[in-house]
């Protein structure tokens, strides 16, 4: 009997999403990395460059078997599979497939942070230092700035940083 696939998101290192892609794919396993064309924010520059829609994330098509997952997670730069204590959860087909197709239609797409943030979403730290730490959206400070408040040690610690460095994670990944 041949075990159906599934969709999963795969968490990796900062940074890494491409890396593992390639990696991934070598490995004869269905991936997707959906991109977007951003504005590079190098100050000598005004390139638009492609980078991942979800920061940290791509998406990887495996079965529930062990073996099969553990190939994926046995990947430089992978880190987890995205889940719950019962295990990775699959993302629906129609969800991966509406991502192809807007992501297909090669248009500059609104990401997450021209939404409007409120106190409580998941966010991520896109540049500087922190980049890569996640938190969560306390409130806005003004001229540009927001509050984020990061977990560390089971302490909490707020973040002063510009609104254009930090993106809100959709729910999906959050």
């Amino acid at each position: 009997m041949i075990e159906k696939s599934n969709w999963f998101a795969l968490l990796t290192r900062s940074n890494f999403e491409q890396t593992v892609y390639t990696s991934i794919v070598k490995k004869k396993v269905e991936a997707f990395l959906p991109t977007t064309r951003k504005k590079s924010l190098r100050k000598d520059r005004k390139l638009m460059i492609e980078v991942p829609l979800f920061p940290g994330y791509l998406f990887v098509q495996s079965t529930f078997n062990a073996a099969d997952q553990l190939n994926i997670l046995k990947t430089i730069g992978a880190v987890r599979l995205l889940g719950n204590q019962s295990g990775p959860l699959p993302i629906p087909h129609s969800q991966i497939e509406s991502l192809k197709i807007l992501t297909s239609a090669k248009k500059d797409l609104i990401t997450g942070s021209n939404i409007r943030m409120k106190k409580g979403d998941p966010v991520i730290i896109l540049e500087g230092p922190m980049a890569g730490a996640r938190g969560e959206f306390t409130h806005y400070k003004g001229k540009g700035r927001v509050i984020i408040k990061i977990e560390v040690l089971g302490q909490y610690a707020g973040v002063d940083i510009h609104e254009d460095n930090v993106e809100k994670l959709p729910d999906l990944l959050s």
